[in-house]
């Protein structure tokens, strides 16, 4: 069929051509793809570098028409006597590609998904935005989909298409400032990226994609098209077990690791491990020392390592240090399959600033905030979300829903929640913006944080949620109906800060600082709190555990092991940091790894046995969980005691079925005949003491201990104990 170059070209004016040609028309669709005109259907491609193409029957594969060359640039037209379904045959230099034109197919997002995007209401972003791996019609491919509501023009770029913006524009969905484009005969292991041209003309750098759900490892940065196959799962018995409260009144046990870090192949250069082989060497260590979970630092995409994941930039996607998405969800199952559970540590408080990430993603302050006093942290250059935008809140909230339920993870820890609530968090007089009402309050944080516990409670009634908060916020576990936020547990900051610098000081001026040890039983109930030795407290310039010890070598290790017992005998969840359980003699460096060897020494071996132990007794005894968040679980036996830096607590378990003494000696000296009171008459046995000589101790031992009718503390009857020297010893009470 015989056409003019006009009739090709029928109602396009020239800024229109020019606009497509130059890479910024904003509706692509009105010039490509298939259009009637005069009883004729014209089809328009632009294929910069293509050498010829070909319409052809979609059925026969017949050629029903060569195209013309309507611009030298590389804008083809054919014109077909009707309209039916047609392919493209494409002339490359070095090769010939037959494929179905994206441009022919309709609009593919519905009116609810993009009402629901615009409400910040959408919780499977994932399955709407980002790169999409579907059929239609039974032409498989991927729809691309990405919000950017200010945008002049967005185009799908990659390896598919030379990186050239021109080719694949996408067409936008001005209801919800969506763009969207299928491409056909794409499939899951392409790289891509989008280019974006301002509403001001200008070309921005390419963005990876916010709702990715693969990435390149760094230090590349293009996303991946990941796969829509469903992961086989095996633990169906896991998810369907215990409920989160269940989990929660429990033993629990955090090991907080650095997948990276934990161990490295030095076989193979000192590389991490990935997803694969920790699942058969970190889920079996950590299940044979008795901890309940596996608490991850962010394993989400982040450019800078050095971060240590806490500068993420693709909340959707594991990072591809340690392998594929199935990957990481074959370590996931892995873990449940050994009775582990996983925490994952979650930043939705901010985002650095690379040009290929979030940061001014459409040439406007769209995940951020415009002003810097509201949008720019200067602790860590990096962009504040802007929680007061509809679709920045559902965006945070699809990406944590994403993790609890695309991977089955059991917790959410939220990383600097304090610096979300304050609005003039680490900020000067003049820095910050008040709210509405003057305060420093971030009143659209505490709605989001609301928001997001009642939506990850009722949609994964497994998960539970952790807050990393430092102040004295009041409620950040309260339920959001009770006015609270709604976490189920809070890092208990101030315990931390007070128990490790009473611990440092030398055991002569430990009496001075008594009250640091019992002050935390003040606050003990207001929240429900977890206990954290974490990463914070063992790198810059901090020292190890051990190192922060006083004394000579026999003192540090007996110190540390009087101090983790301490610990697990305190009323709150626990968490240790990885090397901390083998007594790491230097601080953690994230670009090295644990150092294994020093476990063959007697005494670094030693810790390590004791912390299984605390964890089995832990696990063991409910008296020592009950008092985690009920008062009644709880006493003091001996708080007063500075003199000899003595400190006694009674466990209750449910109804005072159990009882469990902690005894703590916190200096040198042994004490021989230590009178302490307790509430049971009969016989108390010595269940641990941390002086044990399996532990590395001197062998200091009470055994089984009848108590005396001698008024002590009181009580009507009292013990008779001999306290090992910088030790802490549990004793489980008579049956009742």
């Amino acid at each position: 069929m015989n056409v003019e170059r006009s009739e090709l070209l029928a109602g396009i004016g020239q800024d229109a051509l020019w606009a497509l040609i130059e890479g910024r028309h904003g509706d692509p669709f009105s010039i490509l793809g298939p259009h009637q005109s005069g009883g004729m259907t014209i089809v328009r491609v632009y294929l910069p570098g293509a050498e010829a193409v070909d319409l052809i029957d979609a059925t026969s594969g017949r050629v029903v028409a060569p195209f013309s060359i309507a611009h030298p640039s590389g804008l083809f037209a054919a014109a077909a006597a009707s309209r039916t379904g047609y392919r493209l045959r494409i002339t490359w230099p070095d090769a010939v590609q037959i494929t179905e034109d994206p441009y022919s197919f309709g609009l593919l997002l519905g009116e609810l998904d993009l009402h629901l995007i615009s409400e910040g209401t959408h919780y499977d972003l994932s399955r709407t935005l980002g790169a999409v791996a579907i059929s239609i019609d039974g032409i498989s491919g991927v729809r691309f989909a990405v919000w950017a509501p200010n945008a002049r023009r967005v185009s799908v770029v990659g390896d598919f298409n030379a990186w050239d913006g021109r080719r694949n524009p996408m067409r936008l969905r001005p209801s919800a400032g969506v763009w969207e484009l299928f491409i056909p005969r794409l499939a899951p292991g392409e790289r891509y990226k989008f280019e974006i041209v301002d509403a001001e003309g200008t070309c921005l750098p390419q963005k990876a994609d916010p709702v990715a759900r693969a990435s390149e490892a760094a230090p590349s940065t293009a996303s991946i098209v990941a796969s829509s196959t469903p992961f086989r799962w095996t633990d169906d018995g896991w998810m369907k077990g215990r409920s989160r409260q269940d989990r929660l009144e429990g033993a629990f046990s955090v090991y907080e690791v650095h997948a990276g870090s934990w161990l490295r192949d030095q076989k193979d250069g000192s590389r991490s491990l990935d997803w694969v082989e920790l699942s058969q060497r970190l889920v079996p260590y950590v299940s044979d020392m008795g901890f309940t979970h596996i608490e991850l630092m962010p394993i989400m995409e982040h450019p800078f390592g050095g971060s240590w994941g806490y500068q993420p930039l693709g909340l959707f996607a594991p990072t591809g240090r340690y392998g594929t998405p199935e990957d990481f969800a074959y370590f996931i199952d892995r873990c449940h399959g050994a009775g582990l559970g996983v925490i994952l540590d979650w930043v939705p408080a901010h985002f650095p600033t690379d040009v290929w990430g979030l940061a001014r993603f459409d040439g406007s302050a769209l995940y951020e905030h415009e002003d810097p006093r509201e949008g720019f942290h200067r602790d860590w250059n990096t962009l504040i979300y802007n929680l007061g935008r509809n679709e920045v809140k559902g965006f945070l909230i699809a990406s944590a829903l994403e993790w609890l339920e695309r991977y089955h993870i059991d917790g959410l820890r939220v990383d600097a929640v304090a610096s979300m609530l304050y609005r003039d968090y680490s900020r000067n007089e003049g820095e910050w913006i008040p709210n509405q009402y003057g305060g420093r309050e971030n009143l659209e944080a505490v709605e989001f944080f609301k928001h997001l516990n009642s939506i990850i409670h009722e949609r994964c009634t497994h998960a539970m949620t952790i807050a990393e908060e430092s102040t004295a916020w009041p409620g950040v576990t309260k339920p959001p109906e009770q006015g609270g936020l709604g976490f189920d547990i809070k890092w208990n900051m101030g315990w931390m800060h007070d128990s490790l610098s009473y611990i440092e000081k030398d055991p002569i001026y430990r009496s001075y600082a008594h009250g640091t040890m019992t002050f935390g039983m003040i606050y003990a109930y207001s929240e429900h709190f977890i206990l954290p030795i974490s990463h914070d407290e063992v790198v810059y310039g901090k020292g190890s555990l051990l190192t922060k010890m006083p004394g000579d070598e026999w003192q540090k290790f007996a110190n540390l092991r009087s101090y983790l017992a301490f610990m697990w005998g305190h009323p709150g969840k626990k968490l240790l940091f990885m090397g901390s359980e083998v007594a790491q003699p230097g601080e953690w460096n994230h670009d090295g790894s644990v150092t294994w060897d020093v476990l063959d020494r007697p005494q670094h071996v030693g810790i390590q046995r004791l912390v299984k132990d605390l964890n089995g007794l832990y696990a063991d005894e409910p008296a020592l969980q009950f008092g985690d968040f009920h008062p009644e679980g709880f006493e003091w036996a001996a708080a007063d005691d500075a003199v000899n830096s003595v400190l006694g607590m009674l466990r209750y378990g449910p109804n005072r079925a159990s009882s469990v003494l902690v005894m703590s000696n916190f200096t040198p000296v042994p004490r021989y005949g230590y009178r302490i009171g307790v509430p049971s008459d009969g016989v108390w046995i010595e269940r641990m003491t941390t002086d044990a000589r399996e532990y590395g101790g001197s062998g200091l031992v009470n055994g089984a201990v009848s108590t005396e009718p001698v008024p002590a503390h009181g009580r009507p009857v009292s013990l008779s104990l001999t306290l090992p020297p910088l030790s802490t010893i549990f004793l489980q009470g008579p049956s009742p």
